[in-house]
């Protein structure tokens, strides 16, 4: 017979279990299965957002979104459709239910074990597919899953989640899903467009600087390079606050850095106004990025 099993929610950044549906299962290959489950839930960030683990008898599926992952045992007969409907359901449920600073800010293993409640209604639900016909959209579903098919978990991937294999983790570069970053702010809004504002200006004083330096043999070409330097800077600021990258604090840094030492280099082309003001704003987007963490992650004020 199929039918899901086990189904559990955890925070994604450290793996801490949210809330689970209770069972009384006593099979051993189930609580092995669990076990794995459990392995995978403090993982998660190392892998896509959509997964499925074929473990004997069962299927382990999981999902992550916003910094929450969806885990589910099931069957192993059972529809891969409906066992992505199902955690889909639960992820929608749970979005709505519980605010995202909330769940930043749980401290305590199940802080929100009374969803157990949905889940197990939602379980019952789906482990009778006659009276699922009217109340999901499979359609929908088998589309996003032809187009974009979960990835396929193998034991060697078991093994590097037990340790074993600490080196595989880089096998997913490319494939896992960018860390999700705390919601835009006005403040970094405003940072993003003085800094894309800076990066413009400095792209049009060198293309500028290009043609004087074509039509006069004495110009100083390095003057060029600085207004580049300074744009680059300045753009790839923007890229740090908005995507999530490994030591984004340090590169946001040196990218300042770059724009003092290119607006210092100009300061015979700029009065003492202009360099202050490109040096402020590369300051307050350093510090919106900064103030920016990955969601789940208190601010990192030390470089």
């Amino acid at each position: 017979m199929s039918m899901v099993l086990f189904a559990s929610v955890v925070r994604v950044g450290d793996g801490l279990p949210l809330s689970a549906s209770t069972d009384y299962e006593q099979d051993k290959v189930l609580q092995e299965t669990k076990r794995h489950l459990k392995g995978l839930s403090k993982k998660l960030s190392q892998f896509p957002d959509r997964c499925t683990l074929k473990n004997g008898p069962f299927n382990v599926n999981f999902i992550s979104s916003l910094g929450v992952g969806y885990l589910m045992v099931c069957t192993g007969n059972y529809p891969n459709v409906l066992a992505f409907c199902f955690l889909d359901e639960l992820q929608k449920e749970f979005i709505v239910t519980y605010d995202t600073k909330r769940i930043n800010n749980a401290l305590r293993p199940y802080s929100f074990i009374e969803f157990d409640t949905f889940i197990q209604k939602t379980k019952q639900r789906y482990n009778s597919p006659r009276s699922l016909s009217t109340k999901i959209n499979l359609a929908d579903m088998q589309t996003e899953i032809r187009l974009r098919p979960p990835y396929e978990l193998s034991p060697e991937d078991l093994q590097a989640v037990n340790g074993s294999l600490s080196h595989t983790s880089s096998k997913y570069k490319g494939i896992a899903p960018t860390q999700l970053l705390e919601p835009v702010t006005l403040p970094g809004i405003i940072s993003c467009v003085l800094s894309v504002l800076c990066g413009g200006v400095n792209l049009l004083r060198g293309v500028h600087a290009i043609e004087s330096v074509l039509q006069n043999d004495d110009e100083d070409f390095n003057c060029v390079i600085a207004f580049f330097l300074g744009t680059a800077a300045c753009l790839y600021q923007c890229y740090l606050f908005a995507y999530f990258s490994v030591w984004r604090n340090i590169k946001s840094f040196l990218a300042f850095a770059l724009i003092c030492v290119s607006n210092m280099y100009l300061y015979e082309l700029r009065n003492v106004w202009q360099i202050l003001f490109h040096v402020a704003v590369g300051a307050f987007m350093t510090m919106q990025i900064r103030l920016r963490t990955p969601l789940g992650k208190a601010p990192d004020y030390n470089v």
